[in-house]
């Protein structure tokens, strides 16, 4: 069965975004970049919010530019392709390789794990991860950890008196002082 993983960066306590919306703490550095390229290769389908995929939209057209370097037309050609699933209540259309989602977050997890393919279902975005955790969806959750603190803003973990035990799997620390915590859901 493939697994459901929830991966973003995240601030020292807690916040995909700060309190003002911004995230440009967020700027990889090489290896960080690097290192979600790599990932996006075990993705199978990738399941995102409106606010996300809006913000994803950019990736849509960026192989435009003739002056991006070699690692950024990669990610482009992983993502691009990349099948997207996107739930939203006020888009009519989406572009690229996305559609809308056909039903509710649990049943399209269910129907996506029925499907034959390989590749993991990755969930991006607070708002539908909240939703995915509170439903008991997620089997991974992988932060990219930056040292600052950005002292509110939205949450990666959703806030909910739910209590979930995890198995930390893997660590890594990169150059940037950015830090990788991958953590297994114990059932």
């Amino acid at each position: 069965m493939r697994d459901v993983t929830y991966s973003m960066s995240v601030s020292l306590d807690g916040y995909i975004v700060g309190p003002d919306g911004d995230f440009d703490w967020t700027a990889p550095g090489d290896d960080v970049f690097r290192f979600w390229i790599d990932e996006i290769r075990g993705v199978g389908v990738h399941l995102l919010g409106r606010r996300l995929y809006e913000t994803m939209l950019y990736w849509e057209t960026a192989d435009q530019d003739p002056s991006l370097d070699a690692p950024t037309r990669e990610w482009i050609s992983l993502w691009n392709p990349l099948p997207k699933v996107v739930f939203s209540t006020t888009l009519s259309a989406v572009q690229g390789n996305a559609r809308l989602a056909s039903g509710g977050l649990a049943e399209e997890i269910e129907r996506l794990r029925a499907e034959p393919g390989e590749g993991e279902i990755a969930i991006g975005g607070a708002t539908l991860a909240a939703q995915a955790a509170e439903a008991g969806l997620i089997d991974e959750y992988r932060t990219m950890v930056y040292p600052v603190l950005v002292g509110g803003g939205i949450p990666y973990f959703p806030r909910s008196e739910r209590r979930v035990d995890l198995e930390l799997v893997e660590t890594r620390t990169f150059n940037s002082r950015v830090v990788y915590l991958r953590h297994r859901v114990t059932r």
